[in-house]
């Protein structure tokens, strides 16, 4: 079934030609839940846009958010959140708390 949303949102995602910073998320966050081997660059892709459209980040708070991102999928999930939230924040991004407060699908991504 969730191959079939991402398959979906990336086909709308495609036609929208470009998304906002918190729709790549959760494109992202899709991703990691259906295809997991997918994750990583998706991950990546996306902390490059959050580092292009933070105001004055810098490289410390850039590898945060990197850290963070990458550990919503896992057990630390809270903690991501609470870390990209707080940076999200920090940096003129606060649309990212619509898709941060959206419980994770089972209770954790693959």
């Amino acid at each position: 079934m969730r191959r079939g949303q991402l398959f979906h949102a990336e086909l709308a995602a495609r036609e929208m030609g470009h998304l906002s910073l918190a729709d790549a998320l959760a494109l992202a966050l899709l991703i990691a839940e259906a295809e997991p081997r997918r994750w990583p660059r998706a991950a990546a892709r996306w902390h490059a846009r959050f580092v292009l459209e933070a105001k004055g980040i810098g490289l410390d708070e850039s590898a945060l958010v990197l850290a963070a991102v990458a550990a919503l999928p896992g057990k630390h999930r809270e903690l991501a959140v609470q870390t990209l939230r707080h940076l999200a924040h920090s940096h003129g991004l606060a649309s990212l708390d619509k898709v941060l407060e959206r419980p994770c699908p089972q209770g954790r991504l693959p």
